[in-house]
């Protein structure tokens, strides 16, 4: 596999979760470059380690995750916008969101945001093509995304404040919702 087709597979795998680090840049008030990265590492990881799990997963079960990865995806992912809506209509001004931080949600989210991923890895396991190069490519090209992309959307949100909090929520909601219709769409 060529580099350019890596780096456009690298780069379309990371959309999921720069939408997402671009709504946690949104709600995090006074955003730390450390915390950016941490957030960035979290999903930079998930999106090199799932393509070799699903690697190694390979033909045997790729069925069964394909039919319903779309659906676990949108689980996590409402479920955390949700969350993320309730507490900025419950909660004063003058609170200060740290959720995004908290390693169970990070976790949920980096998981939702790297099923695409894992599957990704079983393509790969297929194709009979090496997983170790991708995987890093991978993780690197998502943490860059997802690092630029919390930084300059925290910028823009301390601007607008927690209204951007309502978008955040609304923004991991669709991306859910965005999953399902294109499995859907797929499956027609």
């Amino acid at each position: 596999m060529d580099i350019l087709t890596l780096l456009i597979i690298a780069s379309a795998l990371s959309i999921d979760a720069l939408s997402v680090s671009i709504a946690n840049g949104i709600i995090i008030p006074q955003l730390k470059t450390g915390q950016a990265a941490y957030i960035s590492f979290s999903f930079g990881f998930f999106q090199s380690i799932m393509p070799v799990i699903g690697w190694f997963v390979g033909k045997t079960f790729a069925e069964y995750i394909q039919a319903y990865d779309h659906w676990i995806a949108f689980a996590l992912l409402a479920s955390v916008g949700i969350k993320m809506i309730h507490e900025a209509y419950t909660q004063s001004e003058n609170r200060t969101c740290k959720n995004c931080l908290q390693p169970k949600i990070l976790l949920l989210m980096s998981l939702a945001t790297s099923i695409d991923a894992l599957a990704i890895g079983i393509s790969f396991s297929i194709l009979n093509t090496d997983i170790l190069f991708p995987a890093i490519v991978i993780g690197v090209v998502t943490f860059i995304n997802c690092f630029a992309g919390i930084t300059i959307a925290h910028k823009i949100g301390a601007f607008f404040g927690k209204k951007m909090e309502y978008a955040g929520g609304i923004i991991l909601i669709a991306i859910g919702v965005k999953i399902v219709i294109e499995h859907i769409c797929l499956c027609i």
